[in-house]
């Protein structure tokens, strides 16, 4: 079987599925029963002064039968004594001593306080830091998480403060709240953080009651913004992940968070730049086992594939990510619907009739369905009628030669007048 090892800045792990910071580490039992059903590292929640939280904390977003689709928590950091937390730290580190432990951290703006924690954390065995950059409710009002993680200058000199302390890797948490994740990527490896990590959640609102007009969770008749995670922030995670992994000024390695369900959704992450993964929600939803299928997955495809290691595959997609320009406009592909598979339900037609390029007919069959086609000759290929298809399978794209050499659009914009084959599509 494939190698599932990895070493993460010096943090080494029998595999790269880690617990994040959050509710399912709050605990050493927590994390001790994790280890035990197979999670390669955990970052513990968040230490710092201990707050009082409130009660309703978490809401979700669900969609066509499937539960926490998205979830929404105001829920803080630690709410137990420093003392209990890094005791539970050293046992959990002393009976599990080939397991990632990572302490997520954040306290004020202050280096005292910083230096402080980071020495108490290392003191009671971390096997790196977590700084906690991100936190999108409750600490960005108080001058910490997001507060911190949206002003680059303030990223680095944080960091800063705790490299010139800390003895183990440091990791720095990102936020996603914010126009381009690659300055505050940059600023961490400025003051010399050895790794980031990404996405932290992202501020939201995930609903409002209509009898009572109050916005979930009610917390007394009021509510709070509060951090978006699970399966529906994964597409944003990714993006910033891939950023963030092909910006050759950042250059150090990523733990990736944001929506990881399942191996495949761990298998994407790493190959776009991540070196470990970290799973919250999924665990909220599901429970600790499901690192048994995540594990067996992983390894699986990693023998399909011909890999011997889980570190042959990180990075591999970068290569074939572009800026759009950089696209080749003569590729063409048409829709093609297998009159077999098909049910006759017109989804399509209505689709790229109202929503798209008006590129399907549509006519009654004998048994009183639709039957649909596709006009070649005006089909762009945009894909939305095989997205919204219930039949697998039944409407693919084929690719057509067009006869052309691939053009860029830098190519084009030279000489548009050689190319008018890429005219302007005309109404029908």
């Amino acid at each position: 079987m494939a190698d599932l090892k990895v070493n993460l800045a010096g943090i080494k792990s029998p595999n790269p599925f880690w617990l994040a910071s959050a509710p399912p580490t709050n605990t050493g039992d927590q994390i001790m029963r994790a280890f035990d059903a197979g999670w390669g590292g955990a970052v513990w929640k968040t230490l710092g002064q201990p707050i009082v939280n409130v009660s309703s904390r978490y809401s979700t977003v669900d969609m066509n039968g499937q539960r926490v689709m998205g979830l929404n928590n105001i829920e803080l950091i630690t709410d137990r004594p420093l003392e209990v937390n890094f005791r539970e730290v050293a046992e959990v580190k002393k009976r599990y001593p080939n397991n990632a432990v990572i302490v997520s951290l954040m306290v004020e703006s202050n280096q005292q306080a910083w230096h402080e924690i980071v020495k108490r954390a290392e003191d009671a065995g971390a096997d790196g830091l977590e700084l906690n950059f991100g936190c999108p409710h409750g600490m960005s009002e108080r001058g910490m998480g997001s507060a911190v993680g949206q002003v680059p200058d303030y990223a680095c000199q944080i960091t800063t403060w705790v490299k010139e302390v800390a003895k183990t890797p440091v990791i720095v948490k990102l936020t996603p709240n914010i126009t381009d994740v690659i300055y505050p990527a940059r600023a961490a490896k400025k003051g010399g953080a050895d790794a980031v990590s990404l996405i932290n959640t992202i501020n939201s609102i995930t609903g409002v009651d209509l009898d009572t007009f109050v916005p979930r969770p009610d917390v007394g008749g009021k509510s709070a913004h509060g951090g978006y995670c699970g399966p529906a922030v994964k597409p944003i995670a990714l993006n910033m992940l891939s950023s963030i992994a092909k910006d050759k000024e950042v250059g150090i390695p990523i733990s990736g968070i944001g929506g990881i369900s399942n191996w495949r959704d761990a298998a994407e992450f790493i190959l776009l730049g991540a070196t470990t993964v970290q799973v919250c929600t999924a665990v909220m939803h599901y429970g600790f086992r499901i690192v048994e299928d995540m594990i067996d997955g992983l390894s699986n495809y990693l023998d399909e594939k011909g890999m011997r290691s889980v570190n042959e595959l990180i990075g591999k997609s970068l290569p074939t990510i572009s800026k759009w320009e950089e696209l080749d406009l003569n590729y063409k592909v048409i829709a093609n619907v297998n009159q077999d598979k098909c049910i006759g339900c017109g989804l399509c037609y209505v689709a790229c009739n109202d929503g798209a390029h008006q590129s399907i007919s549509a006519k009654a069959r004998e048994d009183g369905r639709t039957r649909v086609d596709i006009i070649d000759d005006t089909c762009v290929g945009c894909n939305l009628c095989s997205l919204v298809c219930p039949v697998d399978n039944c409407i693919t794209m084929k690719q057509i030669d067009t006869g052309h050499a691939p053009l860029t659009w830098k190519e084009y914009q030279k000489n548009p007048s050689a190319h008018k084959h890429l005219g302007p599509h005309n109404a029908h």
